[in-house]
């Protein structure tokens, strides 16, 4: 278990994402599921790539957005985008990382680093930090 726990204080650097998906604000929400399912990823981050993120869209914010009755071919990704964004430092660890999720309740966490954004990481991201720990643990017995 002892490289299960290590696992825990890997820097999230070493784990975020190479380049963050990004979309207009004035795409559509069909636009930004497209995006989504091309990428394979869960979430699209508003913005110019490269720059700061003003807002971050998921999957979840799309099915919501339908079941409220929203067209998504005209309801734009700026209406429904979470600008209130969550963030974490490229040095924090993947158990402190892990834990800002839980208590935002969120899935992605932006990374920044030294004020730049870097990345985004999801919970997927960090799962597979402790699986691969998990599976070299089991190897050594």
């Amino acid at each position: 278990m002892t490289d299960v726990v290590r696992a825990g204080q890997t820097p999230v650097s070493a784990v975020v994402s190479d380049e963050a998906v990004t979309i207009a604000a004035e795409a559509s929400l069909a636009e930004a599921g497209r995006v989504l399912v091309e990428a394979e990823v869960g979430l699209v981050v508003v913005g110019e790539p490269g720059g700061r993120p003003t807002g971050v869209v998921s999957e979840r914010d799309i099915v919501r957005a339908v079941a409220e009755g929203r067209d998504p071919g005209t309801t734009r990704v700026g209406d429904v985008a979470h600008t209130d964004l969550a963030w974490c430092d490229a040095t924090a660890t993947v158990a402190e990382v892990a834990d800002e999720m839980m208590n935002h309740w969120v899935r992605h966490l932006l990374v920044e680093e030294e004020g730049r954004f870097l990345g985004v990481v999801s919970a997927r991201d960090l799962l597979g930090v402790y699986v691969s720990a998990d599976q070299a643990d089991e190897g050594s017995e």
